[in-house]
């Protein structure tokens, strides 16, 4: 019975066409799962001389701050010359706040204190646009040896621009000056007040979604383009001045300012399930290791598990965690054996890496879940994975039309996690095309409604499947990146933060500056977050899971069909609640009829919808053009409902006798 489709049609407005009823039952057929949802004249660019007389250079030095930040920034100024120094205009502008304390922090060296006074004063400041000073620090400086300084600065003002900057200067005198500078960062207040911590209007609305887990440190981020450039735990730990950082999959550096104790501590604060992935073997460029020389990879791996969850008084990755400050093991109970094995000839080795990792890894660690990254059983992978991780980049049409997928996958036990999906383009036989190809800079009403046709297939999916012999987690690809305010100049390029969870997008009212497109979030450098129609789709299906799964009617599977959803229950402390998710992606409204099997059911109900036009977007220069309205719905046992064209609505009904 729970595969019919039970559809009959009402008289109601004849310009809404046939009514779709959703007959509901009333015995749950399985519960949700509750994990639902980083030359060196390039160095100086941002980086401009402050006074007539003042040169900036960046040069190997021969006395480095450490063996991972070699560069150094010199600043020279002639005798007799005033205050000269450099300023850096961060990523196309910094955003100052009246009151904000920024952490502005450096290392100097003055190579050799002959013929000049015995001290200096460093002065640290932020400036408007028009050169005024919003605050300023003064320092002694006097050391020949690399010296840390380290400055709270809170503006007087919010200047109306952000075209501002972080200037930094001095005083030679009567024999003029050369000063060495490393490591330098400019650091607004981070989310929670993390220390290297996350940009906090980011990171909050990112909290906003309540997501359930975190994916780190990414796909592509992970694998390198080489062994040597691949992505490694123990290179991303401890202080920011040992971390050496390397070239990114996508042809930028990444510093690793934002490392594993940091991914995990975010974790922790937004109270989200990490799910760590581990590098197998595989590198984009094409490499792959196999054999006995896996094993130093393996031993890394195992290291990486320990210093997450290992015990301190027998891990030396462990002693190491508690020594940042966290004796306690973190929760992880997933970790990913790679990424996406199925790219390039990754496929061809993948077997001997799959359990290679998997057979030393889970004798190490039995309590854990691994995940494969190929795609399932091409090729089969011995031993049989007990989840794969799957990944879609698709138009609109094919998430729609896809809300069935995983319905024809076998019976036998398998789990899949959805890692990551989105709508990225209108044209199939080019999905990663230009713009002028069909992608989407950004998410488009469409294409959301497009991946919620999708999800409501996550949570419907168990229904046919027989309560618990698949269980599907969701994710969608968030782009963000987290970052400092102002570029540096310590390595052989400028030190370009890196981006969490491979993609980022950022943007100006004059350009935009693309790494990729169409994700639920872009970001203006200089503070602002601009939130799609995808944001807030995940945010509707986040914010009201269901408990268990209701069987009800189901949707027409056949391409063709529009109309979509899935219905739940939960058990709030309110009441219990039936929440009803519709996808409706036809260009006309289209009439519902749901028959609830509960003796009382409330006569008034609130829906959020999404809607618009099919092509439209929020973007810098209409941000707020696409988000969801609040409606009430008459409702009962059995009520109707219009779902608007181009729509997603979440109904959440309180019932009694459930």
């Amino acid at each position: 019975m729970f595969d019919a489709l039970l559809l009959s049609l009402a008289a109601l407005p004849a310009a809404l066409g046939a009514v779709t009823t959703v007959s509901v039952s009333a015995t749950a057929s399985h519960p949700i799962p509750t994990t639902l949802f980083a030359d060196t004249t390039a160095a100086l660019n941002a980086w401009v001389p402050v006074g007539a007389s003042a040169t900036i250079s960046v040069i190997a030095d021969p006395t480095p701050l450490s063996s991972a930040l070699p560069n150094s920034l010199v600043l020279t100024t002639p005798p007799n010359a005033g205050a000269q120094g450099f300023s850096n205009t961060g990523f196309w502008g910094m955003k100052f706040e009246k009151g904000l304390k920024y952490t502005a922090s450096l290392y100097y060296r003055i190579p050799t204190l002959s013929a000049r006074p015995a001290a200096s004063t460093l002065t640290l400041a932020l400036r408007a646009a028009d050169g005024s000073v919003l605050a300023s620090a003064n320092v002694k400086m006097t050391a020949t040896t690399w010296t840390q300084v380290s400055v709270v600065l809170s503006p007087t003002k919010t200047p109306p621009s952000t075209a501002n900057t972080f200037t930094v200067t001095t005083d030679g005198g009567p024999a003029g000056i050369e000063v060495h500078f490393a490591m330098l960062s400019l650091f607004p207040p981070t989310f929670k007040n993390r220390p290297n911590g996350m940009r906090a209007d980011i990171a909050q609305t990112l909290a906003d979604i309540k997501p359930a887990f975190f994916r780190f440190p990414g796909g592509n981020n992970l694998e390198g383009q080489t062994p040597a450039t691949r992505w490694q735990w123990n290179a991303t730990v401890g202080p920011l001045i040992n971390r050496p950082g390397r070239m990114g999959d996508w042809s930028y550096p990444n510093t690793d300012g934002l490392g594993i104790y940091e991914f995990l501590t975010w974790c922790e604060d937004l109270d989200m399930e990490p799910f760590m992935a581990v590098w197998d073997g595989f590198a984009l460029g094409g490499t792959s290791v196999t054999g006995a020389a896996l094993d130093p990879y393996i031993a890394q791996a195992i290291d990486q598990i320990n210093f997450v969850i290992g015990d301190p008084k027998t891990s030396k990755p462990a002693a190491l965690r508690a020594s940042l400050g966290h004796p306690a093991p973190f929760k992880l109970n997933y970790v990913e054996i790679g990424n996406e094995d199925f790219i390039g000839n990754a496929a061809s080795t993948v077997q001997a890496r799959w359990s290679a990792f998997h057979n030393n890894l889970t004798a190490t660690f039995p309590q854990l879940h691994f995940m494969a990254t190929s795609h399932q059983n091409s090729p089969v992978l011995t031993p049989t994975p007990e989840i794969y991780d799957n990944h879609v980049y698709q138009t609109p049409t094919w998430f729609a039309t896809n809300s069935f997928m995983y319905d024809n996958f076998p019976r036998n036990g398998m789990r899949f996690f959805e890692g990551e999906y989105a709508s990225t383009s209108t044209n199939s036989s080019n999905l990663f095309g230009g713009v002028s190809q069909g992608r989407l800079t950004f998410p488009t009403v469409s294409a959301s409604v497009g991946e919620a046709a999708f999800m409501t297939g996550f949570e419907r999916k168990l229904l046919r499947w027989r309560s618990s012999s698949m269980q599907l987690t969701a994710f969608r690809k968030r782009g963000y990146r987290i970052q400092r305010i102002i570029r540096s100049p310590s390595r052989t390029r400028e030190r370009v933060p890196m981006d969490a969870q491979l993609g980022w997008i950022r943007v100006t009212t004059a350009f935009r500056s693309v790494q990729h497109l169409s994700l639920i979030i872009s970001f203006h450098s200089a503070g602002s977050v601009y939130k799609s129609s995808s944001y807030y789709v995940q945010q509707l299906f986040s914010l009201n899971k269901g408990d268990e799964y209701l069987p009800s009617t189901l949707p027409d599977s056949s391409t063709s069909a529009t109309l979509l959803w899935s219905v739940t229950r939960r058990n709030a402390t309110s009441g219990t609640e039936v929440i009803i998710k519709i996808s409706n992606r036809a260009t006309t409204a289209q009439a519902m009829q749901f028959v609830l099997p509960f003796s009382g059911a409330a006569s008034k109900s609130t829906a959020q919808v999404i809607s618009g036009n099919g092509g439209d977007s929020n973007t810098p220069e209409h941000p707020n053009l696409i988000a969801p309205v609040t409606v009430t719905v008459a409702t009962g046992s059995t009520f109707n409902y219009t779902a608007p064209a181009v729509s997603v609505t979440v109904l959440v009904v309180g019932v009694t006798g459930a």
